[in-house]
């Protein structure tokens, strides 16, 4: 039985201490860091070395370097699928110590050879090796930890495999630029690259060391992998799972886009930080900005941009990703460059990990595995064609110098090969982003600027099936009878509509309605109005609008969370960014499709009331801030808004609610007219629905809302 070590009494407040206060884990974490950090400095001085061997020749250079990734990535392409499956069959500790010694021989061997049939041999063997060791160690862990800090180690362990490369990468520059010293001082003859050699050989045997002791790791196989099929039968099998989904085709599509950018990237760094005149060190450095802007995209990514829709968030970053890789290519100077690489490599990383958290949160459990084994399939098979076509590409084009008066600029094949994968990556990062896009009516803009402000609009919840539709605006303005008017329109083209108002819209709203519009209730807090409006729309869309919408079924509401926005934040003088975020909160991020605000001055409005509620008793200019603040909400997002003349007769009124409502994509295919025809309809089959609606409702809008006696079950289909 494999042995598995017991739960803390009481689980550590960290979670990244509490996993690495497990001995037997920490020593196999211990073995991955300096493991990850020696193959970091490997890459680097396989790619330099590479670069050396190349004799000066621009096409050989580009050619060598990206070979190098190809003899990385061919063995995972080949023997990926099958190698988890026959390292089950041996002991895992002894499998694990295996590979470090031969990747330690193997390292060894390449600067002792220092030719490129052994560099590209050499790095083939030690990829073929790595497979075997990998799952290894991925089937170790669950044995070393308790289960519910599984997923803490997993964390804990990317950070050792890929936080490691900024540091390998300063280890490498500091390599380079003392290389004299360290020859002087150890009586050497040797090379920056060789010396990263060594050392990475160096890190391998400290693994194998550390493992050697690690008992605690089971002989047996602790979990069985499912047998796993070739690539292409994975390809074509991850493609059924994935094709039925825009959201997920958006999701692969994206990170097809940025690993072609990140493939020509990769094989042609070094041959560009050539061509800005830097060695060795300044691909260091180069390397080193790429994977520290990388690492700070994921860390602190999804904590600066928290509001931001993640579907949206996706695509936006890798369109800026790719922009700043086209920037990249079009800067001469080498300085400007690593500012340059540490931005596109944090919204990369930003991309990265909102890629594959969603695909995580997107994909069906049953199909989870497969689908990740088809863009883990995918990707390899992007990078490696990438890999080989870009140096192509890069030698084609070649070396060019233009002269302008005392200006001399050089822009060679690496720049305009980074400069097309960045055009690539932009367009396929604009394609996602349209095909994820969760919220059609909300402009990119009002997200960007309201994740920045931390106010409503900015994060999405989860989708829906139906339409949500809302009027909004201020007192005696007629939205309760455009709202039935538009609620028989909608049922006439055959859709099924909920009508419903806030507040008032379930049983407890009804309750709280008389608390908030009631003068017997006497003066409330703002605050205290403003949580209880909240309360209210809590559970109004917990037990009215989401049903509803799950069902597919059109929602209208008189009034919505702009009315708290406006009325409590604007005309109370509160924060109206402090009252969005509470309404944000009670909604669960639930936002209309459409939001319609009938505009009319304050003072018309009023004139039109009989007897006033403790809200329309305010006075003037409290209402007047109210209006001012519905307008001012539907600039900031005219996408989503739209407002109409509250001047106009209610047939005209009706009129141009319905040819927008008309607009809207979900109720586009229950339509039975389009827009255009919608315009000709001759005005007295519209006057013909006004007139047999407006003789169920009362003369006065807000007469019909205050005094009519609520109904308790508000779907009227």
């Amino acid at each position: 039985m494999p042995r598995t070590l017991p739960t803390p009494a009481a689980p550590a407040q960290d979670e990244t201490r509490g996993v690495l206060a497990i001995k037997p884990f920490r020593k196999l974490w211990n073995s991955m860091v300096f493991s990850s950090l020696g193959d970091w400095l490997g890459l680097l001085a396989t790619t330099a070395l590479a670069q050396q061997l190349s004799g000066g020749d621009y096409s050989t250079a580009n050619f060598a370097i990206a070979g190098v990734f190809i003899a990385r990535l061919l063995p995972a392409v080949f023997l990926g699928p099958i190698a988890g499956v026959i390292a089950d069959r041996f002991d895992r500790r002894k499998l694990m110590v295996s590979s470090d010694v031969l990747r330690t021989g193997l390292y060894i061997s390449i600067p002792i050879a220092h030719n490129y049939f052994w560099l590209y041999t050499a790095t083939i063997l030690v990829e073929c090796v790595t497979l075997f060791w990998s799952p290894a160690k991925e089937a170790s862990v669950p044995n070393l930890v308790p289960r519910e800090k599984l997923e803490s180690a997993n964390q804990v362990s990317l950070l050792a495999a890929y936080g490691t490369a900024p540091i390998a990468a300063a280890l490498f520059t500091f390599l380079s630029l003392f290389t004299s010293a360290i020859n002087a001082a150890f009586s050497l003859n040797t090379t920056a690259v060789d010396i990263a050699l060594y050392l990475n050989a160096l890190s391998f045997a400290f693994a194998a060391f550390t493992i050697w002791g690690l008992r605690e790791i089971p002989k047996g196989a602790a979990a069985k992998h499912a047998a796993e099929s070739g690539i292409i039968k994975s390809l074509l099998e991850g493609w059924k799972s994935v094709s039925g989904s825009k959201i997920i085709r958006g999701l692969v599509v994206g990170m097809v886009g940025a690993f072609i950018a990140a493939g020509a990237v990769i094989g042609l760094a070094r041959t560009f930080v050539g061509d800005l005149g830097g060695g060795e060190a300044a691909y260091g450095v180069l390397f080193g900005a790429v994977f520290t802007g990388l690492a700070g995209g994921i860390a602190l990514g999804p904590k600066v941009f928290a509001q931001f829709s993640r579907r949206r968030l996706f695509g936006a970053s890798l369109t800026i990703a790719g922009l700043f890789l086209v920037g990249l290519a079009a800067i001469p100077n080498l300085v400007l460059a690593v500012f340059t690489v540490l931005a596109l490599g944090a919204f990369s990383g930003i991309s990265w990990v909102t890629g594959f958290t969603m695909l995580g949160m997107e994909v069906a459990d049953d199909v989870r595995g497969r689908t990740f084994a088809f863009v883990q399939s995918l990707i390899r098979v992007v990078l490696v064609g990438v890999l080989a076509i870009s140096p192509l590409i890069a030698a084609a084009v070649g070396e060019h110098t233009f002269k302008f008066q005392n200006t001399q600029v050089s822009y060679n094949g690496a720049s305009v090969t980074i400069l097309i994968a960045g055009l690539i990556a932009a367009l396929i990062g604009a394609i996602s982003y349209h095909q994820m896009k969760d919220r059609p009516n909300v402009s990119l803009w009002s997200d960007i600027s309201n994740a920045f402000k931390g106010e409503l609009g900015s994060i999405t919840g989860a989708p829906t099936k139906g339409t949500f539709i809302v009027f909004e605006g201020g007192e005696g303005i007629g939205k309760t009878t455009q709202a039935k008017l538009l609620k028989a329109w909608l049922e006439q083209e055959g859709e099924s509509v909920v009508l419903s108002r806030e507040p008032g819209g379930s049983d407890l709203g009804i309750e709280i309605r008389k608390i908030l519009l009631s003068h017997s209730t006497g003066e409330i807090s703002p605050r205290a109005e403003a949580l209880l409006y909240a309360a209210d729309r809590a559970h109004h869309v917990h037990s009215v609008i989401r049903p509803s919408l799950a069902a597919g079924d059109v929602v209208i509401s008189d009034r919505y969370f702009d009315s708290s926005i406006a009325y409590q934040g604007a005309g109370r003088v509160l924060e109206p960014g402090e009252v969005a975020r509470i309404s944000r909160w009670a909604t669960e991020s639930l936002y209309p499709t459409l939001t319609i605000i009938i505009d009319l001055p304050a003072e018309i409005g009023l004139a039109r009331l009989g007897s006033k509620d403790r809200l329309e008793a305010q006075p003037i200019d409290f209402h007047e801030r109210v209006r001012q603040e519905f307008l001012q909400l539907a600039l900031l997002d005219p996408e989503r808004y739209f407002i109409v003349d509250g001047n106009r007769s209610i047939e005209d009124t009706h009129t141009a609610i319905i040819a927008r409502v008309s607009e809207i994509a979900a109720l586009k295919r229950n339509a039975r007219e389009d827009k255009g025809a919608l315009l000709l309809r001759p005005i007295r089959a519209v006057n013909k629905v006004v007139r047999t609606t407006a003789k169920k409702t009362s003369a006065s809008a807000s007469k019909a809302v205050n005094n009519a006696k609520p109904k308790k079950k508000l779907n009227t289909k």
